[in-house]
């Protein structure tokens, strides 16, 4: 091949690649929440996430204040049981959830339409109440019935009542981080047709274009591999126009549709598995966070003392047994998803808070020291290929163990105190590329 050639096919090569680049972020440039906490959108007040959260605090404080005991109920490593306890603990008492749902569908059922219209008028004020009270979690917003025959009009009905009384009751105004969570899709006009509803209420209202998010609910095989046997994911979120923000695996819809039977529809089941993996491949650098799915067997104690009448040791017993089964159950599920680098996921029952929070910053903290080492290691060696301990690094790592830092940072996991000891800048983590990290090193 000639000079001019060679060249000009290196080129090519730069420019596609750059092309590929821009459409492809990688990490998410903001902070995903750990969870996404889903309720029935008539029983959502101003104040419910406080709610939720001194709920879960009695809970973790009924069934396991000695951190010894709380390790030993969810499988924890008895040297991080006081740590991860008093992680714990503060989180609750500081920001106990970080993103909730209110839904309008599977937790609300099918209603007339008048009381779902009251619902939706009752609950955007609320929304509107805890949002100039300061009382709404980081991140909010409702979930539709899905866009089916059967559903759709009351599915727009639903969000367009709700998002102008918002506006109305906040004069214009929407939460920072306001989502619309759309269900059971099948085809890509289901996502358009949302986009479509929020083009024209961002219009009338004069928000900015893109103010409402979109998740997509990735529930059905349809919406895994479409009828020719191609994922089906890049055409639902080129359906959304860039409004999507997540997509959401739905574990109970999904194993029912695959012909899972009851006993067995369990969030870490090989079929999941699969179906979670084409989701990662599918949207492998394109920023859009994925959401795994919820544990349904809940931390919830069977037996209720009467007004003024107490429980007898057994019946304590059996509620402190039942607690911890689905504190058990519940950890390792999220331990599955984190595993396998989903590090959001839902969550259906207040006592499920403390058990989200142990296993994520268990997650983290377990494996800080060798981390760091080796972060800062590779740092110092500008990426050449090293050893640390047993382990070998090579230049695919360096993003790698950036985004362990980014994301434990991102959710309280990890201080920022704790990453610097990395020998890294605030400025360089904020940077959020290990590539770029390294370019500014070399310059002098």
């Amino acid at each position: 091949m000639s000079s001019s050639r060679a060249d000009d096919a290196v080129r090519r090569a730069e420019e596609a690649w750059r092309a590929w680049a821009a459409s492809h972020p990688g990490e998410p440039a903001s902070r995903q929440p750990v969870h996404t906490v889903y309720g029935g959108a008539h029983l959502f007040k101003a104040d419910t996430a406080r709610r939720l959260g001194a709920i879960a605090r009695a809970a973790l404080d009924t069934y396991g204040a000695d951190p010894a005991e709380f390790a030993a109920a969810i499988g924890l490593d008895p040297a991080l049981a006081d740590e991860v306890h008093g992680r714990v603990t503060r989180k609750l008492d500081a920001e106990p959830v970080e993103d909730f749902r209110l839904d309008f569908e599977d937790g609300y059922g099918v209603r007339s339409d008048p009381e779902e219209d009251e619902t939706a008028t009752g609950s955007a004020r609320e929304v509107a109440r805890g949002l100039e009270a300061g009382t709404l979690p980081p991140f909010v917003g409702i979930r539709v019935k899905p866009f089916t025959a059967e559903f759709a009009r009351r599915a727009a009905r639903t969000l367009e009542r709700f998002v102008s009384t918002l506006l109305e009751a906040t004069g214009g105004r929407l939460p920072e981080n306001f989502f619309v969570t759309n269900p059971k899709i099948m085809v890509p006009e289901q996502v358009a047709v949302l986009s479509d509803l929020c083009d024209e209420m961002e219009e009338r209202a004069g928000l900015e274009p893109g103010s409402i998010g979109m998740e997509l609910m990735v529930e059905t095989p349809a919406s895994i591999f479409d009828a020719r046997g191609a994922a089906a994911l890049p055409a639902l979120v080129e359906a959304g126009r860039g409004r999507c923000v997540a997509a959401h695996f739905g574990v109970y819809d999904y194993t029912a549709l695959a012909g899972i039977t009851a006993r067995h529809q369990q969030l870490d089941h090989p079929v999941c598995d699969f179906a979670r993996h084409v989701m990662q491949v599918a949207l492998n650098g394109t920023g859009i966070w994925l959401c795994d799915g919820a544990t349904n067997i809940l931390p919830a104690a069977p037996h209720r003392a009467a007004e003024g009448a107490s429980l007898s040791r057994e019946q304590e017993a059996e509620n402190r047994a039942a607690v911890h089964h689905g504190w058990a159950l519940h950890y390792r599920h999220v331990r599955h998803s984190l595993r396998h680098a989903y590090y959001q996921g839902w969550d259906l029952h207040p006592a499920q808070l403390p058990t989200r929070y142990a296993a994520v910053f268990a997650f983290y903290l377990e494996s800080l020291d060798s981390a760091t080492e080796r972060l800062q290691r590779f740092v110092e060696q500008a990426a050449r290929a090293t050893l640390t301990g047993d382990v070998f690094d090579d230049a695919a790592t360096g993003q790698a163990l950036l985004n362990f830092f980014l994301r434990g940072v991102g959710c309280g996991a990890i201080s920022e105190e704790e990453a610097l000891a990395t020998g890294l800048s605030l400025d360089e983590l904020r940077t959020r590329s290990f590539s770029t990290i390294l370019a500014g090193r070399r310059t002098p």
